[in-house]
């Protein structure tokens, strides 16, 4: 049976206690919020229920306490420039649970919002306790998950808290799943997949999966070293899994299997180290010497990718070509990214994108607002591409003819 998402749609929260799963495990600098992109992505589902009269409790992990209090790990920081954001004022509870946070939660006016501390704080939230979980259902009649990010770890606030109040996804959450249906589950074809990074080893599954769903499939970085490897190419002294051939020509037969055109690199950017750009030079696969490191593709395999980009329908792109932080090494992918973003600007492409370093890629390249759809998620990201189930996606769904909790 088809899944079906529970959203705030249908849903008066007016008078109530909205418990919120946000992400603000935010980069910071000097205890002040450095990018406030997880911020703003929390504000429509914010917004929407303090129109609706709710009374706004957000609860968020940052960084890794393990269970423990730890000052520097504080959410406190991101009350100030939250309310900037909002245009209204912001409350602090001291924790997440407790005699003190419930007083603080029952002191709320019909659309007030007021940010719990560090989920994190309390190893009941990572060890998914469902005493926990109870304390944290305490502070609210219902409860909206809007952290994707967070979707793909069963913990307190994403999973074991869906079986005590009525569950929802917010607005961010319910954009993300549309994006990612849009990619793969019911995409325009033809759909092109670009995958990079260094390792084949973490993305085995996602690539079987991938080839699955893809008309064609190129792969970048230095992944790619292992599958030219495998084809018998000299790689120098480049990052290279050579352990991995045979499971890298598994995937070459895999994808000629299922008829998913597999794209190599054609040429290379090479040098002698990575930190400098000094002496890059343009080979063919089989021309490295053997004192030479692969740093990035080469201009005829990005005119090769880009042809592939003008064909496709859809574009689904995880990982950088290249070292893309050291230039002259970021030079495919950045060409690529923009050819990519310039045909999601006129309408011909659906191009989604994510994963941390391919965020920070299309940043570099001066294109992430250009694609149709960036996620920040990370490894819910991957997992969610490499096809599993996500423990808090899952809570948020019902099976056609089953209602709502």
């Amino acid at each position: 049976m088809d899944a079906i998402l529970r959203t705030l749609d249908g849903v008066d929260p007016r008078g109530r206690r909205a418990l919120v799963r946000v992400d603000f495990n935010v980069p910071m600098a000097d205890r002040a919020v450095a990018d406030d992109t997880r911020l703003r992505a929390a504000l429509p589902t914010i917004q929407r229920l303090r129109r609706g009269g709710a009374r706004v409790i957000l609860m968020a992990h940052f960084d890794r306490p393990k269970g423990k209090r730890v000052t520097a790990m504080s959410l406190a920081p991101v009350v100030a420039p939250l309310s900037a954001l909002l245009g209204a004022p912001v409350a602090f509870a001291e924790d997440c649970v407790g005699e003190a946070t419930g007083r603080e939660v029952a002191a709320l006016a019909d659309g007030d919002v007021l940010l719990l501390e560090n989920l994190r704080f309390h190893p009941g939230e990572e060890a998914n306790d469902p005493a926990f979980a109870a304390a944290l259902a305490r502070n609210g009649d219902l409860y909206i998950d809007d952290a994707f990010s967070a979707a793909h770890r069963a913990h307190a606030s994403t999973e074991a808290i869906t079986h005590l109040l009525p569950s929802y996804a917010g607005e961010a959450m319910r954009r993300e799943l549309e994006a990612l249906d849009t990619a793969l589950g019911n995409p325009r074809r033809p759909v092109l997949g670009v995958v990079g990074g260094s390792k084949v080893s973490t993305k085995l599954d996602l690539l079987r999966n991938l080839i699955l769903k893809l008309d064609a499939l190129a792969i970048g970085g230095g992944m790619a070293n292992t599958f030219l490897f495998a084809q018998g190419r000299e790689v120098g002294v480049s990052f290279c899994e050579k352990d991995l051939a045979g499971e890298a020509r598994a995937v070459m037969a895999f994808a000629a299997e299922h008829r998913c055109e597999l794209l190599l690199p054609i040429d290379v950017v090479v040098a002698g180290r990575a930190g400098s750009g000094d002496g890059a030079r343009v080979r063919r696969p089989g021309e490295v010497g053997g004192d030479e490191r692969i740093l990035d593709a080469g201009p005829a395999t990005v005119e090769a990718l880009n042809r592939a980009i003008d064909a496709a329908a859809t574009l689904v792109w995880n990982g950088p070509l290249g070292v893309f932080e050291t230039p002259p090494f970021d030079a495919a992918t950045s060409a690529a990214a923009r050819h990519a973003a310039h045909l999601a600007r006129s309408g011909k492409l659906i191009a989604v994108a994510g994963g941390g370093d391919t965020v920070a890629a299309l940043r570099h390249a001066g294109v992430l607002d250009d694609f149709t759809f960036v996620s920040t998620a990370g490894g819910a990201f991957l997992e969610w591409m490499e096809g599993k189930t996500l423990p808090g996606v899952a809570a948020l769904q019902d099976r056609a003819g089953e209602g709502k909790p």
